[in-house]
């Protein structure tokens, strides 16, 4: 006879039907399992102008995090946009602003010449 150690993960007293052969395994899933928690609490709260199933949520958010690794190198490429305070703007906008303007003078400058 031989004994066998199994792994499972238990969740808010619940214990889950799939099994682990090492300690290892289960946590990495269990972890897996919070960052799908925590996706799906992001997108219920967040005001995206989405209306989805509780269901369809949680299947997004474990789908994301079982590929935590391509999402996140999908992800580097996206620069955060943040918002101008109000009755400011950006340097990209100044900057056009003054082409704009110093356009305007050469084309002055330039009916005046001829």
């Amino acid at each position: 006879m031989s004994v066998i150690a199994k792994y499972v993960v238990v969740r808010n007293g619940v214990e889950l039907d799939k099994t682990f052969s090492n300690k290892k395994e289960a946590e990495a899933y269990d972890m897996m399992l919070d960052a799908a928690e925590e996706l799906a609490g992001m997108i219920k709260e967040g005001d995206h102008g989405l209306n989805l199933d509780e269901k369809v949520i949680e299947d997004i958010s474990l789908v994301l995090a079982k590929n935590a690794t391509s999402v996140i190198q999908i992800l580097k490429i996206v620069k955060p946009v943040k918002a101008a305070p109000a009755g400011k703007r950006n340097k990209a906008t100044r900057n056009e602003s003054t082409q704009d303007q110093n356009n305007g003078i050469q084309t002055k400058a330039n009916s005046q010449a001829a």
